[in-house]
């Protein structure tokens, strides 16, 4: 019931209530990201939402606790049921990357912008003052949603709304009651998007502590450190190699020179 009641709203509904609705359901070259951006790693699961339709700061599963952002995102390790959550942190920046397919010629910068902006403004009601780029870095096309809480007025659609709206329609796997998706076309002319990565930044950094680490991340530190020791090691052999070397032509010009001499 709750499915099919909050997907025929005219408004975006918030996304801890769209997640909730589908976890019932389901049970029947480009720009440098910001050092404290992250991705969502958990997908979907069953939220405790606030009457208002917020996702409370701590969720759990079971036994299992962790806190989350403004737009459901977890951004600590997970701990036992005893967790603190003192607050709900603001995701202010939203940075949603797309990869388009090869082409024979890139796309209009100018006309990219201007789909992309109208089709956010006007499928979810988004104010355009929080959409503040859209770029282009073929076949790269990265949009951002920057929010304040002192910028958001009463009844302004949340960016963390709009976003996950957005990334189910481009994906295919739109959550309006008509399940009519985007249908992406510039100047005319269809584009294929490839992979879609959405990138959350927070007012306050997220904690996660290197156990949270990815394997490919853990691996490439893991290389560095050992890329470090063996420089050691070859430095270190080198030079007593070296010392050798001098130690032997000492003791061979010491004997010339005793020879000389008798």
């Amino acid at each position: 019931m709750l499915r099919n009641a909050i997907f025929w709203l005219f408004l975006v509904t918030s996304k801890c209530l769209l997640m909730k609705a589908e976890v019932t359901g389901s049970k029947s070259g480009r720009r440098e990201k910001p050092k404290d951006a992250f991705e969502d790693t958990d997908g979907l699961y069953d939220p405790e939402c606030e009457n208002s339709g917020a996702f409370k700061a701590k969720q759990c599963n079971g036994t299992t606790c962790w806190c989350v952002n403004t737009a459901g995102v977890r951004r600590t390790d997970k701990h036992d049921a005893d967790l603190k959550c003192n607050q709900l942190v603001r995701t202010m920046w939203i940075i949603i990357e797309m990869k388009h397919a090869e082409r024979n010629a890139p796309l209009n910068a100018e006309s990219l912008k201007k789909f992309f902006t109208d089709t956010i403004t006007s499928r979810y009601q988004l104010n355009s003052r929080y959409i503040t780029s859209v770029l282009y870095e073929n076949p790269y096309i990265t949009i951002d949603l920057k929010q304040n809480s002192s910028d958001k007025s009463v009844g302004d659609v949340d960016i963390a709304d709009v976003a996950y709206y957005f990334e189910k329609d481009v994906k295919g796997q739109s959550i309006f009651h008509n399940n009519a998706g985007i249908n992406i076309s510039i100047d005319n002319e269809p584009v294929k998007l490839e992979k879609t990565v959405v990138y959350y930044v927070d007012e306050i950094a997220p904690e996660f502590s290197m156990k949270s680490l990815t394997p490919g991340l853990i691996a490439v530190i893991v290389v560095v450190v050992i890329a470090i020791v063996a420089a050691i090691v070859v430095l270190v052999l080198t030079r007593r190699r070296k010392g050798k070397y001098e130690k032997a032509e000492m003791k061979e010009m010491n004997e010339m020179h005793r020879g000389l001499n008798a």
